[in-house]
């Protein structure tokens, strides 16, 4: 039975979690470090990918869903008078959206993810890709169900930047415990 709970979770990700996502990763059908490229990255860079997300979301903030229930039915009031000038509709066209876009930099889990990966300077989609996957695992480990993604998991009401963080951190020590290029994945096969 998977366990739920509402309890903080930054606590609950422990090496033996990280052990059964692990243990989840090779019992997968795909390889979990080859990403949308067919490329293999390395649990080094998708530990950095990760921690370049984590920073990411502490100097911007992290924000659980983004707010899609505004009305949009009313539309924009844009002043449509004849008499206003190009530059006056251009100005008023600009505040709007302005006004819509807002000066929040706040990003979800996803986003923030997505963002580092496009910015290429710590990652890039396929790593971006893979910490998701990653992230994936380590929820799966942790909840017991085999359908638990890291996405849903950020976006439940009770999730705070904390658990967030906690999540990330795992992955990146997951990454760089268990991906190519660390000393356990040099082991031979026994």
């Amino acid at each position: 039975m998977p366990k739920t709970t509402n309890a903080p979770t930054a606590a609950v990700f422990t090496n033996p979690t990280l052990s059964k996502a692990d243990e989840l990763a090779a019992d997968s059908y795909r390889p979990l470090w080859t990403g949308p490229s067919g490329e293999e990255s390395s649990g080094e860079a998708v530990a950095r990918h990760l921690e370049a997300t984590s920073a990411l979301l502490d100097k911007d903030g992290w924000i659980r869903t983004y707010d899609h229930g505004k009305d949009w039915s009313n539309g924009a009031d844009l002043a449509d008078d004849d008499s206003m000038t190009v530059k006056a509709m251009l100005k008023s066209l600009l505040r709007v959206v302005r006004d819509e876009i807002g000066q929040d930099p706040q990003r979800t889990l996803s986003t923030a993810l997505r963002h580092i990966g496009e910015a290429g300077g710590h990652g890039d989609t396929d790593t971006a890709s893979i910490a998701a996957d990653v992230m994936d695992l380590v929820i799966r480990a942790h909840t017991g169900s085999d359908t638990a993604r890291a996405t849903p998991w950020s976006e439940r009401q009770h999730r705070t930047h904390a658990d967030i963080t906690a999540l990330m951190a795992a992955g990146a020590r997951f990454s760089r415990t268990y991906g190519p290029g660390t000393a356990r994945a040099q082991e031979p096969a026994a």
